[in-house]
């Protein structure tokens, strides 16, 4: 089996393009997920609610912690591959469409449908995945610390947010690292699958230098090596913030 490494030289913009793409969806899919996902958590954990709330109080968050739950079993539940293509088929349509689209409409929908929309379904689909994931990651996070540390922090005069912010969260983070980490290496992975609705990833590149020379074995271990480093990095990142966590007198 002889390897023709040459065919890769003159596609290496289109790599560059791919692995710029790669991390573009990472960053973008991370950090809204943790947003979304900490949101989540917390409604979930009924952390926030005051100890004597109003009824009306109490009603619209229990709609709300139905409404959570059933966002993170269905999307910890479904393939995200099916995710992406319901997103990018189904969902966007309704949302940015010439004929009638609830967010744009017109020319603005089409044009902006040709130039982002694939970049935008798939941003979303990989959000919404990972903010599913990331939220029982928060929610246990902040479930592990002892009920005893909030109540006394309650009995100090703190509000639930004050307790949750200063004393809870704090400590909770530092557990949640190991866990916001293979999160985010497992996001990198995900975003080939985005490749199936024609956005210029990794995974896209590969099979176009594959199509292009029949063969396999070049960009495929190309791209592997690039994933790999993006992971490798991003464990070697998290590992040193979860020692400088650890220092003492931190």
């Amino acid at each position: 089996m002889d390897f023709r490494w040459d065919i890769l030289a003159g596609y290496g913009p289109l790599f560059a393009q791919g692995l710029w793409m790669t991390v573009q969806l990472t960053a973008i899919s991370t950090g809204a997920g943790m947003v979304l996902g900490a949101a989540v958590g917390l409604v979930n954990t009924n952390a926030l609610v005051p100890r004597h709330s109003a009824w009306p109080l109490t009603v619209a968050l229990t709609l709300l912690r139905w409404i959570a739950r059933a966002y993170v079993t269905f999307f910890r539940g479904t393939p995200l591959f099916v995710q992406i293509l319901l997103i990018h088929f189904a969902v966007m349509p309704v949302l940015v469409h010439p004929d009638g689209g609830w967010l744009l409409s017109g020319d603005l929908a089409r044009e902006f449908r040709q130039e982002h929309g694939a970049f935008l379904s798939g941003s979303l689909a990989l959000t919404l995945n990972a903010g599913a994931y990331i939220s029982e990651i928060f929610r246990a996070g902040i479930q592990s610390i002892h009920s005893g540390q909030n109540a006394a922090a309650l009995s100090l005069g703190m509000t639930p947010w004050q307790s949750m912010r200063f004393i809870v969260f704090p400590q909770a983070f530092r557990r949640m690292v190991p866990a916001l980490v293979n999160e985010s290496v497992a996001l990198v992975k995900d975003t080939s699958l985005v490749s199936a609705i024609g956005l210029l990833e990794l995974a896209m590149a590969a099979r176009t230098v594959a199509g292009a020379y029949s063969r396999y074995w070049e960009p495929y271990i190309a791209i592997s090596l690039m994933y790999l480093v993006l992971t490798w990095a991003l464990s070697t990142l998290a590992k040193r913030l979860e020692a400088n966590q650890h220092t003492p007198g931190r």
